[in-house]
């Protein structure tokens, strides 16, 4: 948790960045949400999933803190001690009250009680296509919606005020795993190099990426063509397996059940958005079946592992 942010702003921009003779590429509004939340604009492509007490997704650098974006975590309100309130959990949108028989409840948090943001990189966009000061502007805004088609089709679409996002063509669409691969395996060392007793990785996941940080026939991070990308799948394609693995394992957390949903994918699809711009489509595509639920087995799909080397026990 505390190296996202730093990550963030050293890897998502570079292990991440297109090819030099390619334009920058903005993003695509998904359809679904969480945040994270969110889901994009037109249509939903992943359900809203019900509210239920999550656990802190792994120290990901591209992930931004759960806490700040995600409906689905909860949060304890800064109450005395007497208070019953001190023990009572409530949702992002909502705040803890007592009763006239002094029972804890949660209720919609007014959104002007929100602090103001402190600057621009606060703002969230929403599915509306309207730009929120805060996250909790936002989850306050959702939660007086709530019982409403307008509140259930609300999810938090990507971090930053909302923008135009260029349509994701069909060969854009293609490359964009070449550099998703690259980017996780690099994630993955980043990790491994700064890990240090940080617990960053269990002793497992650091055994799987020493292997990958010690070939010396590994890409190095940084600015590389699509067919130098997609070569080094092709020639070392067992570096990419455990990667792809570990990133599903990170984001299926609320429940830990085998797949993903909406809410599950935004703490990797709301920093991704605003940069690449074909990161909506990609995971709705993922989705072969169309049961707005992401199986480990259409994820490896997504990112060219072969059926044969999928391994659950990689994802723990």
């Amino acid at each position: 948790m505390r190296v996202w942010i730093v990550f963030l702003l050293c890897l998502a921009g570079h292990a991440m960045a297109a090819p030099t003779e390619e334009e920058a590429i903005v993003e695509d509004p998904i359809v679904e949400e969480p945040v994270v939340e969110e889901e994009l604009v037109a249509e939903e492509t992943f359900e809203e999933e019900p509210v239920v007490e999550e656990p802190e997704v792994g120290a990901n650098p591209v992930q931004v803190e759960i806490g700040e974006f995600d409906e689905a975590i909860e949060v304890v309100e800064d109450v005395v001690a007497e208070n019953p309130c001190l023990n009572h959990h409530c949702k992002k949108g909502k705040v803890c009250e007592v009763d006239d028989s002094n029972t804890p409840m949660c209720v919609c948090q007014d959104p002007t009680t929100c602090p103001a943001a402190d600057g621009e990189f606060e703002h969230v966009c929403g599915t509306d296509n309207k730009t929120y000061d805060t996250s909790c502007h936002f989850f306050a805004t959702k939660c007086t919606l709530e019982g409403t088609k307008k509140g259930h089709k609300l999810h938090l679409d990507y971090i930053g005020p909302c923008k135009y996002i260029e349509p994701c063509m069909d060969s854009e669409l293609n490359e964009f795993p070449l550099r998703m691969r690259d980017w996780l395996k690099n994630v993955l060392v980043t990790l491994y190099e700064r890990d240090e007793e940080n617990n960053l990785l269990t002793e497992k996941q650091k055994l799987r990426v020493k292997k990958i940080y010690e070939n010396e026939k590994r890409l190095q991070a940084g600015e590389h063509s699509l067919d130098l990308l997609a070569h080094d799948f092709q020639k070392n394609y067992n570096m990419y397996i455990f990667p792809v693995h570990w990133q599903f394992g990170q984001l299926d957390q609320h429940p830990v059940d085998g797949y993903l949903t909406h809410t599950e994918l935004a703490p990797l699809r709301a920093p991704l958005i605003p940069m690449e711009h074909c990161t909506t489509r990609f995971f709705e595509e993922c989705d072969s079946d169309s049961d707005k639920y992401i199986a480990l087995e259409e994820w490896a799909a997504c990112f060219g592992i072969k059926e044969q080397d999928i391994d659950k026990d990689l994802v723990v």
